[in-house]
């Protein structure tokens, strides 16, 4: 078993930026692919970004694309997503997700993750 801790959450201003962190219980680096999902009012859980075991695949929905950044400390056993150029669009809860295995496909389905996060509020409000 892995528990995963989301911390990072806040209220920012449009434009603004956050960084999510993600720690695992224990070693992760080694052999598990990590996602970050999100989940907005009213809405279906979606995915966001993913990170293969080694970081060398990385993977993100359009929405994200070019203003988030999925990377990762082995040493620390801790997966971020630095957050850039918000909108209000982005404002929901974000999950962080692992996958036992080394995989270099994209993940992008919640039931691709057998070990989940609490989850931790982002707004972006003015």
């Amino acid at each position: 078993q892995v528990q995963l801790a989301e911390s990072g959450g806040g209220l920012v201003q449009p434009g603004g930026s956050l960084r999510l962190s993600c720690v695992a219980s224990r070693r992760t680096a080694s052999s598990y692919h990590m996602g970050w999902f999100r989940q907005a009012p009213g809405k279906e859980r979606e995915f966001v970004a993913s990170r293969s075991w080694n970081g060398g695949f990385k993977y993100y929905s359009d929405s994200v694309k070019g203003r988030f950044t999925i990377s990762g400390d082995n040493a620390k056993n801790t997966v971020y997503l630095q957050m850039n150029s918000l909108k209000s669009e982005d404002t929901a809860v974000y999950y962080c997700a692992g996958k036992a295995g080394r995989f270099i496909g994209r993940l992008s389905g919640e039931s691709d993750y057998d070990y989940w996060g609490q989850g931790t509020q982002v707004t972006v409000s003015s």
